[in-house]
């Protein structure tokens, strides 16, 4: 068993930098280029990304799509019901569509229970699963995403401790997203505009894309003690021929692949680490990185700053070394930088 303790990867986080809304402009956020070779820490603007990166690069997207996953409804007994859509299960023999979800409500739910929302759709509770979530079926839905679309709210962070606004279903979802079935965004993509992609392509920087559903599981809080007695969530990707052929052609010129976020990164290194190597594929990635993984599939990693005694911390931290990491994210403290899902963003190159 690794040595390594989750508290190892704390650190002094003021509840005034937690960024609750985004910068007034996508590509406004903040940057820190942190060089791992001399061990450099430098600030600039998200904007200047396009310095840091040269011809023959390849940029790895994740192109999920966010779901207005939360639904505010109603019990039959008149009891208020909150709706958080994980993702589709199996539809039902006659073609009724069910999806899983967690519920919350002041008492608890029961298989049977019908759950009414606005437009006249009753929710019916099939089953609990082993997983601690619920079995939900939706009679005379045709399509559960479209109906998202009208009655749902975006699953915006907890730790923003505010209720979604018009303005998240705009800024919590990347410029580039384009498979529907996340309830979480792919936060470093968020800062990119089609500006800066059109100055990339002109400088010769490629881009591919992943799509890796981002699960619950990435604000599962991490309880144990030690960093190898985490059991890490599964969450859904699809790695396409034309992202495994880009990979290998950038390769092949002596290019670099940069993972933009986390989720692209881990989607990579889950393939790469496995008995047939990088290919395409879909399947459920669960890979759990941290200190002492020796990365296969990424060279250089954007990304935003996470949360103490996070997975994504100690991802961050196998990529670029625990010491820097932490002596990055203390000297962001001290400048003020923001944090998480609407934070500032970090270039590990």
């Amino acid at each position: 068993m690794s040595s390594l303790k989750v508290a190892d990867f704390s650190f002094c986080l003021p509840d005034h930098l937690i960024a609750r809304y985004p910068a007034s402009i996508r590509d406004g956020s903040r940057l820190m280029h942190i060089d791992r070779a001399s061990g450099g820490l430098a600030l600039h603007h998200f904007s200047d990304i396009t310095g840091f990166l040269q011809a023959g690069d390849l940029l790895v997207l994740n192109d999920t799509k966010v779901v207005p996953a939360r639904i505010l409804a109603q019990k039959e007994t008149g009891g208020r019901v909150e709706l958080f859509m994980v993702r589709p299960a199996t539809a039902q023999d006659d073609g009724t569509p069910q999806w899983y979800a967690m519920l919350r409500s002041s008492k608890a739910c029961r298989a049977g229970t019908v759950i009414h929302v606005s437009g006249g759709v009753r929710v019916h509770v099939v089953e609990r699963t082993a997983e601690q979530e619920w079995l939900l079926a939706f009679p005379g839905v045709t399509d559960v995403l479209a109906w998202l679309d009208q009655v749902g709210s975006m699953p915006i962070p907890p730790y923003l401790e505010r209720p979604a606004e018009e303005l998240d279903r705009e800024r919590y979802q990347t410029v580039f997203a384009r498979s529907p079935g996340a309830v979480a965004a792919p936060t470093a993509g968020l800062h990119f505009t089609e500006r800066i992609f059109n100055q990339l392509r002109d400088q010769g920087v490629q881009t591919t894309s992943i799509t890796l559903h981002v699960g619950l599981g990435t604000f599962q809080p991490v309880r144990a003690t030690y960093v190898s007695e985490h059991i890490i969530h599964r969450e859904r990707f699809h790695v396409s021929q034309d992202c495994v052929a880009a990979i290998a052609a950038t390769r092949q010129r002596g290019g670099r692949v940069v993972a933009v976020g986390t989720t692209s990164l881990r989607t990579l290194e889950y393939l790469a680490s496995s008995d047939d190597g990088l290919r395409a594929t879909s399947g459920e990635a669960d890979i759990f990185i941290y200190p002492g993984y020796r990365f296969k599939a990424v060279d250089a990693l954007i990304t935003n700053f996470h949360l103490p005694e996070s997975t994504l911390l100690m991802l961050v931290s196998a990529f670029a070394g625990t010491s820097l990491t932490l002596q990055a994210y203390n000297r962001a403290v001290e400048e003020q930088m923001r944090f998480y899902s609407y934070g500032d963003a970090m270039f590990i190159s």
